[in-house]
């Protein structure tokens, strides 16, 4: 697998991961389990877009 697929795969992974304790720490009204959702899903986001340009590259 190419660099850029392989950071746009794992980019998608983290999203989700980063949504789901987003969402969890919101219901059981955890804050820090909230924040390091949203912390892991901008990170994410970042490496999602990285394999992107990676990708239009030909990295």
């Amino acid at each position: 697998m190419k660099s850029g697929d392989r950071d746009k795969a794992e980019g998608t992974f983290h999203k989700v991961k980063g949504k789901i304790k987003e969402k969890f720490g919101k219901v059981t009204d955890n804050t820090e389990l909230e924040a390091e959702g949203a912390v892991e899903k901008a990170g994410g986001d970042f490496q999602k877009k990285s394999g992107e340009v990676k990708k239009v590259l030909g990295k």
